[in-house]
């Protein structure tokens, strides 16, 4: 009788696979949702397994040998394979899941959600929000919606809508006074930021040949969201983009006080992740979206 063939642990194998892509076993260790510690134990038992070293360690990454890089070819082949069989086998309607960053999601992803369902009522979102500065399009995700200075020209990226920045503030009272009628005016009342680089302001204040008012007070925040919100409880003005504060200004409760927008180099993208052209929803998904591109 032939000998068992002695399979390595799958779990192994997966640890290994996370490792190789990130180069960083801290980084592997929290997409696992596992210890460093443990991460290691695995790596360690496959390299027993194979008697032979997969990574070269250093105090900063880690790198693939010769073996490891075999190894890798074989594992992301075999796993692919696997997730192909299962979904050939046992189908199941899973959502497609979209990472977004929340100012985004409350203002323009949020009100738009009744119409999606109301054209897809058989499709379901995952909406996973971030309040980071930048989405990261990493990990478990079909789809990012990601803000882009430049949106390269890639099949992978479509363009949602473009960046207008615009002052926004309550239409009856700012800071205990009327709004302004005019720029002019600006140097009396605080300024608003949704970033911390308050990069906005003074990008919309150059564009009219001017500068950042010196004897301002300024507010800041680290979101949009809440320096929209800060500017309908008559705060301030806040500078954002025209897409983002739409549905308040149609509500009544933002107003722009005086122009005109400024058209950025940047735009608000959606990025699709290429494992996610195996999830059976992208194609109506994807059509829904360009719709709302031009909408």
């Amino acid at each position: 009788m032939d000998k068992i063939f002695r399979v390595p642990s799958l779990q192994a194998l997966q640890a290994f696979a996370e490792v190789a892509e990130s180069s960083n076993f801290t980084e592997a260790a929290a997409t696992l949702c596992l210890t460093q510690s443990a991460v290691s134990r695995k790596i360690q038992q496959l390299e027993n397994h194979y008697g032979v070293a997969l990574l070269v360690r250093n105090s900063r990454s880690v790198t693939l040998t010769a073996e490891g890089k075999e190894v890798l070819e074989t594992t992301l082949r075999m796993i692919g394979e696997l997730q192909a069989l299962e979904k050939r086998l046992a189908p199941r309607a899973t959502p497609f899941r979209i990472r977004i960053h929340v100012s985004l999601a409350v203002h323009w992803l949020l009100p738009r959600l009744t119409d999606f369902y109301a054209r897809n009522p058989d499709l379901a979102l995952s909406i996973e929000t971030v309040a980071t500065e930048r989405v990261d399009p990493s990990g478990e995700c079909d789809a990012c919606i990601l803000y882009l200075q430049t949106p390269p020209a890639d099949q992978a990226y479509h363009v949602l809508f473009e960046e207008f920045l615009v002052p926004v503030c309550a239409p009856a009272s700012v800071n205990g006074k009327p709004p302004p009628a005019a720029v002019d005016e600006l140097c009396g009342y605080p300024l608003i930021h949704g970033s911390t680089g308050q990069q906005e302001w003074t990008a919309w204040l150059k564009a009219q040949n001017l500068e950042l008012p010196k004897d301002c007070k300024h507010i800041t925040f680290n979101l949009d969201e809440l320096a929209l919100d800060a500017a309908a409880r008559g705060l301030g003005i806040a500078m954002t983009d025209r897409t983002l504060a739409q549905e308040l200004i149609n509500r009544g409760d933002l107003i722009i006080p005086f122009g005109p927008a400024l058209k950025t180099s940047g735009a608000y993208t959606l990025w699709l992740q290429p494992t996610s052209a195996l999830h059976p929803a992208r194609p109506a998904i994807l059509e829904w979206f360009a719709q709302q591109s031009v909408s």
